[in-house]
């Protein structure tokens, strides 16, 4: 049995490994690896209540076997906020059993009680494992990203 639920600060030593697989997921890692601080960083925005950052962890028997991390933004083009699902990862062997879907029904959920009339997520073009379940859950957009480093 899977159980969804808040990230609480004694997760940090199971959270870091998937953290770290995510990441490494989209190519950052080695002399690419994001730098500690912002990990830290991160782990300490995931659990201040004046973040506008939230965790959820997928449980299974006693383990953290997935995360989806997520934040709420004001629109010039809607009066509700939005929600971004930013990092969605669950671990390798524990793919295919629902724990992605879990999660992002339990997103889902949360945006909407706090007033999201949008929930949206972006994904490398290249992880057609998890589109499938998108396609399913989700409406796939007509927009482009772009983006400059600074």
């Amino acid at each position: 049995m899977i159980e969804i639920r808040p990230i609480e600060s004694p997760d940090h030593d199971q959270w870091l490994p998937l953290w770290l697989g995510y990441n490494a997921f989209y190519g950052r890692f080695g002399g690419a690896a994001l730098a500690p601080d912002i990990t830290t960083e991160s782990w300490r925005r995931l659990l201040d209540p004046e973040e506008p950052m939230w965790a959820l962890v997928a449980v299974r028997d006693g383990r953290l076997v997935g995360l989806a991390q997520y934040l709420f933004h004001h629109s010039t083009t809607a009066l509700a906020p939005a929600c971004y699902l930013q990092d969605l990862y669950i671990s390798e062997d524990q793919r295919g059993h629902g724990i992605g879907r879990a999660l992002i029904e339990q997103v889902y959920r949360n945006a909407t009680e706090l007033g999201c009339q949008s929930i949206y997520w972006q994904t490398h073009r290249s992880n057609t494992q998890a589109m499938h379940l998108y396609d399913k859950v989700a409406e796939q957009s007509e927009f482009l990203i772009y983006r400059k480093s600074s």
